[in-house]
């Protein structure tokens, strides 16, 4: 458990006034209480009760929490925890409240205002990347209207202190270019008609851009380029990339991804915006195609992270910036998120509050005073073919939840679905698990980049084995 003392120690890098490329910043002498804290999913049907969780995110060095709703029971327990809390406002709830004043209003008194003397309830978001979901785009431009009203809501009711933000994903970025970093830009169709009234707010108000960046899928993607230790944030990785745009040296992924974010809210005209982190982290376990998840890997990042972040030695672009907040992804892992593997293995603890592995998110415990991790056997891309198939190791099979899927997988491509017809190649045996297992391999192989891993409602698993039959070849994916 954090002290007094480690509080204020406790320091997050990335933010505030952007000085030009090249040129270092002054450090700030803010004493702001700025901390590392834990993201609060509640994705799992065996999780324990909020104060047992908190007690736990306490225990692991945590100084905030955030949450992804306004749930009063979870607000009550963190509010009397003695942690920072960021409550969030659901992306559902955004178009009446960018719609009606008086809906924010009525919204901010009845999650709200039980907490307006709590000094740790600081920060509240607007909204959870809103704007990746590109199913959702009409409500794209209802987030900055509706942050505008809760934040008159909450100065309203006395609540001036509380800063309003929402959070971005590296999605948001062009083509997610973080190379060089100098070339972030934001993606086109968001830049002008979203994303500069955002950071006017934000600017305005003295608020953050809160941004997801994980160094896992920027490496997983560029692994062949990108060094591992690299990624994982190791002091001396013995790698360092040079910005050609900037002459800006990075020793870590991180650095890079934020400073790429920087440069796009120089490029939309609000250099002085701050950047914070709402998300990062590495997932302990996943898929078969999803190497590098393992232990040692989301041990060696978070470790690396809090001590990186301690140290106040800020970006190439934004050094020793002033404090501003960063979470960790996540506390649990969440057994019913949606998703490949990874989805489901992110967290700090299990369900039943053992620890996945030791770490202290102050950044002052030494990292030689860790226990040996497990060796990491995963990461690099598996060097075969993978198949995705109906899994069969939960019991016997949702035939009705299954076909929904099958169903919903052909109708994304004209004729993906023809083999398992009548006549077709792969129709024997005429089964409900032989013809969806054929279906999930051949959407998987055509989809796997737009819509993600071998999933499908959870009623699918990869596997290394060659599901073919005579004629019947079922399509696999390899990876690079």
């Amino acid at each position: 458990m954090a002290t007094p003392l480690h509080l204020l120690l406790v320091l997050s890098a990335i933010v505030t006034a952007t000085t030009p490329p090249g040129v270092a910043a002054s450090s700030s002498t803010s004493t702001a209480e700025h901390i590392l804290g834990v993201n609060y999913g509640t994705l799992g049907d065996n999780l324990p009760p909020p104060q047992r969780g908190l007690e736990l995110a306490r225990s692991a060095g945590a100084s905030a929490i955030r949450f992804y709703d306004a749930n009063a029971t979870m607000l009550a327990a963190a509010a009397a925890s003695g942690l920072e809390f960021v409550p969030s406002v659901p992306n559902e709830l955004i178009p009446s409240l960018a719609a009606s004043q008086r809906a924010a209003d009525a919204w901010v008194s009845a999650t709200l205002l039980p907490f307006r003397g709590n000094p740790r309830l600081r920060y509240l978001f607007v909204g959870n990347e809103v704007l990746s979901d590109p199913t959702a785009r009409s409500r794209w431009a209802c987030l900055v209207p509706a942050m505008a009203n809760v934040h008159r809501a909450l100065r309203r009711h006395g609540m001036g202190r509380v800063k309003v933000s929402t959070t971005f994903s590296m999605h948001e970025l062009e083509g997610q270019n973080v190379f060089p970093p100098s070339a972030g830009a934001f993606r086109p169709d968001i830049a002008d008609s979203v994303v500069r009234p955002l950071l006017a707010f934000l600017d305005r108000t003295g608020s953050h851009l809160f941004v997801d960046a994980y160094t896992y899928f920027t490496w997983s993607a560029n692994h062949t380029v990108v060094p591992l230790p690299y990624a994982l944030l190791e002091p001396a990785a013995g790698y360092v990339y040079r910005d050609p745009g900037t002459g800006l040296s990075y020793t870590n992924l991180l650095d890079q991804m934020l400073d790429a974010v920087v440069a796009a809210m120089c490029r939309a005209g609000h250099c002085g915006v701050g950047l914070a982190l709402a998300e990062t982290g590495w997932p302990t376990a996943g898929d078969l195609d999803q190497f590098g998840a393992n232990v040692r890997n989301a041990a060696t990042y978070n470790r690396n992270l809090a001590r990186h972040l301690a140290s106040g030695a800020g970006t190439p672009r934004r050094p020793r910036a002033r404090v501003a907040p960063a979470m960790v992804f996540a506390l649990f892992n969440e057994d019913h998120k949606w998703g490949p593997g990874t989805e489901r293995h992110w967290g700090l603890f299990y369900p039943n509050g053992s620890a996945v592995y030791e770490v202290d998110l102050t950044g002052l415990r030494s990292l030689a005073s860790y226990p040996p991790l497990p060796p990491a056997s995963n990461d690099r891309p598996y060097p075969g073919p993978l198949w995705c198939v109906v899994a069969t190791d939960k019991g016997p099979v949702n035939e009705t939840a299954v076909r929904a899927q099958v169903a919903a997988a052909c109708a994304d491509l004209p004729g993906l679905c023809d083999p398992v017809r009548p006549g077709g190649a792969c129709f024997l045996p005429d089964t409900v698990s032989a013809h969806a297992s054929y279906v999930f391999s051949a959407h998987w192989n055509r989809f796997s980049e737009d819509y993600g891993g071998c999933y499908f409602a959870g009623f699918a698993v990869e596997t290394t084995v060659d599901p073919s039959h005579g004629s019947c070849k079922f399509p696999s994916i390899l990876l690079k």
